[in-house]
């Protein structure tokens, strides 16, 4: 099953939890939190006392996704908050091993990210860790960046190697998912949608959300 996680990224902050009712009562299978710390990226969002205020007014699973150096000190403080998947960057990670069994002690769900420039190559070594990586189809740091159209091809080389390994892990893709593109990412074998602009810069987000669900089951119904 395709699964939708709106990034509370291009969410209202005013009217957050109005915001995550809305995409939870239209069926969303997971919250999606940017955390940037104006140093890996350009920009700087949110840490673990708004991760827990969230936790709070959600019953879905909250899906980290660090973009900030040192992840192993926050780690804890992330899943204390009410973390259920910590996301880390390949190029963050001293040890990567190190990191990814970190994140399992807390019993949260690992997965890498790689940028559009980090190579698939990068997780020979560690794929049998993770629970999802996160391809990210726009350079990180900012919402609403064009899709870079190569990360289809790049997923695709992705599932190929997972499933020539036969491992239980899922593809995850970050940065201009849409409508137009929702076809092609799921053909390439992309399983877990993060959307952000498109919700919720529309006017109705539960709306638009319950749009993209059926889309994404049909398109998943014919490329099965």
């Amino acid at each position: 099953m395709i699964q939708i996680a709106p990034s509370i990224l291009s969410a209202d902050f005013a009217r957050l939890a109005e915001s995550i009712h809305s995409v939870e009562a239209a069926g969303a299978h997971l919250i999606h939190l940017d955390v940037m710390d104006g140093h890996f990226v350009p920009n700087i969002t949110i840490g673990p006392p708004v991760v827990k205020s969230i936790r709070k007014v959600t019953s879905l699973p909250l899906d980290v996704h660090l973009m900030i150096e040192d992840p192993d000190a926050y780690i804890p403080a992330f899943a204390e908050a009410g973390a259920d998947w910590i996301s880390v960057h390949f190029e963050t990670c001293k040890h990567l091993n190190r990191t990814l069994q970190l994140i399992r002690f807390h019993k949260l769900k690992a997965g890498v990210v790689l940028n559009p420039a980090t190579p698939i190559s990068c997780l020979d070594e560690v794929l049998r860790l993770v629970n999802h990586v996160l391809i990210m189809s726009v350079n990180p740091g900012f919402g609403g960046q064009k899709f870079i159209v190569t990360t289809l091809e790049k997923i695709d080389r992705l599932r190929k190697v997972i499933q020539h390994r036969a491992l239980p892990v899922r593809i995850e893709v970050d940065g201009g998912v849409a409508f137009d593109n929702l076809r092609d990412l799921i053909a390439s074998g992309a399983e877990i949608l993060v959307i952000g602009s498109q919700i919720f810069g529309s006017e109705n987000p539960g709306e638009t959300l319950r749009k993209i669900i059926d889309l994404s089951q049909r398109c998943s119904v014919s490329s099965a």
